[in-house]
């Protein structure tokens, strides 16, 4: 399950491929490493267009999985929208796009222990969008900081491409790359947005370098190496 991904592209080439027509982030900076519960830039419909603004990942937990304990940290990933606890969350007015440059999937090690693989797009460009909803949400995510009002997101997910397969098969995030995809996705029907919950094809990732404000490394596809190629 995805729990950690990187945003190191230009916020202008975030706001060129997503139609911005707004930008609320302020001087958005690099982040190499996003966890669950922190701030993130999202892509969202806003009264005059589409906005650029930051917000927290992770969606309100289901009130029956937070029976016990103080703080909600949220659901970072998200595999049913159509369920009950979801469904109030379809419409194109919580529909955004969450701009990434690479994200991670654990892999099982034979010692018992784990390690990090991140993956980006094969083809050579930095920027991609994980299908994502979001909703303005009181809770309490922090113990220190008691209940806060919070403008939430997640992101959808779907079986897993071989690439992602090979170290995580149980599942990867739903990932948009064209232009035409980005639209239908925040503009179109239900129906019409959830044929977008798919898989990428096999070979449209590549396993790449732990993410770097300014760059990475592309290492292999399907075991070979191929290129390196600097962020922009």
């Amino acid at each position: 399950m995805c729990n950690l991904y990187s945003m190191t592209s230009n916020p202008h080439a975030i706001k060129d491929v997503a139609k911005v027509l707004e930008d609320r982030t302020g001087n958005l900076q690099p982040l190499p490493e996003i966890y669950p519960n922190t701030m993130a830039p999202i892509v969202r419909n806003g009264t005059n267009g589409r906005e650029l603004v930051m917000a927290r990942w992770g969606m309100p937990t289901p009130p029956g999985y937070l029976k016990g304990h103080k703080v909600d940290r949220g659901v970072t990933n998200i595999r049913n929208p159509t369920s009950t606890w979801w469904k109030r969350w379809e419409g194109v007015e919580h529909r955004c796009l969450v701009p990434l440059t690479a994200f991670s999937e654990p892999e099982r090690l034979p010692d018992g222990k784990s390690r990090l693989v991140w993956f980006a797009r094969s083809d050579g460009e930095p920027l991609a969008f994980f299908a994502g909803i979001w909703c303005r949400w009181t809770s309490v995510r922090k113990l220190a900081d008691g209940e806060t009002r919070d403008d939430l997101f997640g992101f959808l997910t779907t079986e897993a491409n071989r690439e992602v397969g090979a170290i995580h098969p149980k599942a990867m995030p739903v990932i948009l790359t064209q232009p035409d995809e980005l639209d239908v996705w925040m503009s179109a029907p239900v129906s019409a947005a959830l044929r977008l919950q798919k898989s990428l094809l096999d070979a449209m990732l590549a396993c790449v370098d732990p993410p770097r404000p300014y760059g990475m490394t592309v290492m292999r596809v399907s075991g070979r190496s191929v290129y390196e190629r600097r962020l922009e």
